[in-house]
């Protein structure tokens, strides 16, 4: 059995959690720009894509939990990637409950709640973008012996 470092997630769990948040957010990309900015709208603007992002988010939530334990807890301990690691986190809570608000919110809440989701939604995709690709030229550069 492979070792892994302290926080550092087992390849099926990083792939599983980069693959389903990227299904996440380029579905949620979709629909934002067929149903807002009416681009292909009967493709990207579909209930179909909805879904697709629905589904994705609930299955993000449990790849989000798997992550929680180890990587977050030792990320924090070791005071890596703070700035991205914590933004994502906020932005996940915060998506969370505006996504809530579209469902299941008052009517008056609904405009100014889709309008926060897409906007923190894109600004996640970029900081989670990042936080990965970082990880990645991270470890892939030799260290410096000297």
């Amino acid at each position: 059995m492979k070792k892994h470092g302290l926080g550092k997630m087992p390849n099926w769990q990083r792939w599983f959690t980069i693959a389903v948040l990227c299904i996440c957010s380029l579905s949620g990309i979709a629909f934002l720009l067929g149903h807002e900015f009416h681009i292909s709208r009967t493709l990207l603007g579909n209930r179909t894509v909805l879904i697709m992002h629905g589904v994705s988010a609930a299955i993000a939530l449990i790849a989000f939990g798997t992550v929680l334990p180890f990587h977050i807890k030792a990320g924090l301990k070791a005071e890596k990637n703070l700035i991205s690691g914590i933004s994502q986190l906020v932005f996940l809570a915060i998506l969370l409950v505006t996504a809530m608000l579209l469902y299941y919110g008052p009517e008056e809440l609904h405009e100014g709640s889709e309008m926060i989701h897409w906007v923190l939604g894109l600004i996640f995709f970029a900081i989670f973008a990042f936080h990965a690709i970082s990880r990645s030229i991270r470890t892939s550069t030799p260290a410096s012996t000297s």
